[in-house]
């Protein structure tokens, strides 16, 4: 353990205070994004690892936008260098013998396995899609259930029923404790966590459309997440603003810090126009990141407020599915998800005569996503 291993040799117990390793896992993170990100792309370049948009997208519109602009020959598999360098700023700062920590780190690493092999698929097998949402679906819920699963026997095993509770946001004493319910109560546990995390990793796919869109919401959400993972792991604090309290729950803040410095490091080659896009190599694992931490930080129930942006994009594709099913061919928006409509028509539900620049839908989505960070925030003395 590095932070452990800098206390014993050089005696600096600095390495020891969990805000000085968030910030220097954040700064670590970003160095190694700015290193490995100019390399990667050239090398991506060189394999012409560019994805052929014209075999995904059916709005006419839209495939000419892309095609025609500066973006046909711009490389996707970006997420590989981002997943790298926040994985191994954790393994570096982070704290290894924390549950929290080496389940978030299998978890990530997990399901960035099935997005390199879904980019992978797309960008070498003629004609496909990568891989079917049916098998995209098995092997995210393989790797999340494995995790879920580690977690709930360390929960039985060493009597930590914390773990399986449930807190309501504004009711101070309102809790659901699935512990006490035995192999029902583990059922749901699982149930409802699957559904956040991987619901979370969809949210942050379907939201990675445009350039720094995803990676900026993600970077702000990542950094709300953080603080509500460190508050949680402090009796001291969570006894003063009466949330739940989980043992060891800080040391997930670093994994945030990594997290939200290595897409900031991305954020420098993926802001307008992009030099290379995140693909589900990196939007995959996180969003499915993001959900872990609101677990381990007990706030599940708020996630949907903390990830609006991300919420509304996943939201508009499915009841845009369901509607176009229902209706024989009709369309609710004018396009999903919701920012290309903004971008195509400059209106979610009507046409209107000025489209939203790129720059524009992109950064007013940032300050929602930041107002719905800074409101959720609040909630911790909302109870």
């Amino acid at each position: 353990m590095f932070p452990g291993l800098f206390d014993d040799i050089l005696g600096l117990h600095l390495f020891g205070y969990i805000t000085f390793r968030v910030a220097m896992a954040a700064l670590t993170a970003f160095g190694f994004a700015l290193f490995l990100g100019g390399p990667t792309i050239a090398w991506l370049k060189r394999l012409r690892a560019s994805e052929d948009t014209s075999k995904f997208d059916a709005q006419k519109d839209l495939k000419s936008l892309v095609e025609q602009g500066p973006k046909k020959d711009t490389p996707t598999l970006g997420g590989s260098f981002l997943i790298a360098s926040l994985i191994g700023s954790v393994l570096l700062w982070a704290r290894l013998d924390n549950l929290h920590v080496v389940l978030a780190v299998m978890l990530t690493a997990g399901f960035a396995a099935v997005g390199f092999v879904d980019d992978y698929l797309k960008l070498t097998a003629p004609k496909t899609k990568g891989l079917s949402p049916s098998a995209k679906m098995l092997g995210l819920s393989a790797v999340c259930l494995g995790a879920l699963g580690l977690l709930t026997f360390y929960a039985y095993w060493y009597g930590r029923p914390t773990l399986l509770t449930l807190f309501p946001p504004f009711f101070k004493e309102a809790h659901i404790e699935l512990f006490e319910y035995g192999l029902v109560g583990v059922a749901l546990f699982l149930a409802f966590e699957w559904l956040v995390i991987v619901g979370s990793a969809n949210a942050a796919n379907i939201t990675d459309g445009l350039d720094g869109l995803a990676v900026g919401c993600m970077l702000i959400a990542g950094f709300t997440l953080s603080i509500f993972c460190y508050v949680s792991g402090r009796p001291d604090w969570t006894g003063y603003l009466d949330v739940p309290y989980v043992r060891q729950a800080s040391e997930m803040a670093v994994v945030g810090g990594a997290m939200c410095g290595a897409c900031l490091g991305f954020l420098w080659f993926n802001a307008y126009p992009a030099k290379v896009f995140m693909g589900d190599s990196g939007s995959l694992p996180l969003g499915g990141l993001l959900g872990w931490m609101a677990m381990v930080s007990k706030q599940e129930l708020v996630l949907p407020l903390i990830a609006l942006v991300f919420v509304a994009e996943l939201a508009s594709s499915w009841i845009q599915k369901l509607y176009y099913q229902r209706t024989g061919g009709r369309r609710l928006f004018t396009c999903a998800p919701i920012h290309h409509g903004l971008q195509l028509y400059g209106g979610v539900f009507t046409k209107t005569d000025t489209r939203w620049h790129e720059m524009t839908v992109v950064v007013r989505f940032w300050i929602v996503a930041a107002a719905c960070a800074m409101l959720s925030l609040a909630l911790l003395k909302v109870r």
